[in-house]
């Protein structure tokens, strides 16, 4: 895979200056190898440094080396941290990568006062020469603990996998092109350094390996490796479909293999979601305007890491698509659900009451898009299926059907529009 250009990640950047000498932590989180470092250490460094920032005012520290291990030490960090920013007179810029590796189990395990880590935060925050900036690859300790900790003054920047555009601006070759090596390999930036498809595959299997899964086991302590092994199996097949921890665990027992307890699955579920490799999007009734609960979808944040899990075996292409497109949805700032319609329908001369499934409910303040996935419409039969739900929505928001291609827009006779999926990944 060619690559033309560096990729700029412009949307992350400019809400890094955006947010500048706010008296808040910006938080920048996302799966671990998505780009965060890069975004910190060099792109808002070189902004920085254009913008008159010395080498000096720039405190980089990257948690996660073996050079910088004794740093883990949140006593040790400290006066590190003393040491560099001691000008009062000096506005400094202190750029903490994977503050997770500062949290100890033990301080896991003590959680009645404030982690250790949160403590040297609170005094950087209120020093009015120090902006801070920290990176983490885990929601739990970062996302929620840090919105929570500080009372809103936490920023949260969440940082995603390449989506489609950028992958783009990076690729060589056609958009076309573009989108059957993204189907196929996803978003992870490190992949335009591996030149065949057999490096790719060894890479995204390894960060499953060797840093995913690793991370997971060590930090929650998890003794069952060949039951968490299988649950990433189990989850990476049933993209698109319903699930949940109970179903999950009547496939182990279906399979044959060692019996999976409930809890544990949910435990398991949501190790995934807090590493970020994993989101789960709700069933919610658009009718009667609430969420139905269990069973939910689980997407993976990036198709690549998904498909060489499986050894891409199950290349679906209607459902990595509909994997696509809830990351698309969720890098546009939409929060994410599965609708459900229920209405009256006459089937054999009888009326009944049936459910029918919207692909996704997306909401960003007050706009709402309604959202079927569908990798062809090639009859009128299929046309009029994939707007069965559609149409029975009581509302007006837009209604959108998005297929393979790059087909320009049209509407249909129900005035659902309907596009191609390369070209909407490409929309301003």
């Amino acid at each position: 895979m060619k690559q033309k250009k560096h990729v700029m990640r412009e949307k992350y950047l400019n809400l890094l200056v955006k947010n500048m000498h706010r008296d808040c932590i910006k938080v920048i989180t996302g799966i671990r190898r998505c780009g965060k470092s890069y975004l910190l250490f060099t792109l808002f460094y070189d902004y920085l440094r254009e913008n008159g920032i010395t080498d000096e005012q720039i405190i980089q520290i990257k948690l996660d080396e073996k050079k910088n291990e004794s740093l883990r030490n949140p006593d040790v960090l400290y006066q590190y941290l003393q040491e560099k920013i001691a000008d009062e007179k000096k506005e400094y810029y202190v750029l903490l990568d994977e503050a997770q590796f500062a949290i100890s189990n033990k301080d896991l395990q003590n959680r009645d006062k404030p982690l250790p880590l949160y403590d040297i935060l609170n005094e950087l925050m209120h020093r009015p020469n120090v902006d801070v900036y920290i990176t983490g690859s885990n929601s739990k300790f970062l996302s929620t603990d840090v919105m929570t900790e500080f009372r809103g003054r936490g920023k949260e920047i969440h940082i995603q996998p390449l989506v489609f555009s950028e992958f783009c601006n990076a690729f060589e070759g056609t958009t076309h092109e573009a989108w059957e090596q993204y189907l196929f390999y996803g978003g992870m930036p490190a992949l335009f350094q591996e030149d065949d498809d057999e490096s790719k595959l060894t890479y995204l299997k390894s960060l499953f390996s060797e840093i995913y899964l690793k991370d997971i086991k060590e930090r929650y302590g998890v003794r069952n490796d060949s039951g968490m092994e299988e649950l990433v199996n189990i989850v990476a097949s049933s993209i698109g479909a319903f699930t949940n921890p109970q179903r999950i665990a009547n496939t182990f027992k279906s399979e044959g293999g060692k019996a999976v307890s409930e809890p544990t699955i949910t435990d398991y579920l949501q190790y995934l979601q807090d590493s970020f490799v994993i989101q789960k999007a709700e069933r919610y009734d658009i009718k009667g305007r609430h969420y139905i609960g269990t069973p939910s979808k689980y997407y993976f944040s990036d198709i690549g890491l998904r498909n060489a899990r499986l050894n891409f075996r199950q290349i679906e292409r209607s459902h990595i698509m509909e994997n696509i497109i809830y990351n698309e949805l969720v890098y546009r700032g939409y929060s994410v659900d599965v609708g459900v319609v229920e209405a009256n329908v006459t089937e054999n001369g009888k009326s009944q009451r049936r459910q029918f499934e919207v692909d996704f409910v997306a909401n960003k303040g007050s706009e709402r898009l309604y959202i079927q996935s569908a990798l062809n419409l090639d009859t009128r039969e299929k046309t009029e299926q994939e707007q069965n739900s559609l149409i029975r929505i009581p509302d007006s928001f837009k209604r959108i059907i998005i297929t393979e291609g790059d087909m320009l827009p049209w509407h249909t006779e129900a005035g659902s529009e309907v596009i191609g999926v390369e070209r909407w990944l490409l929309e301003k």
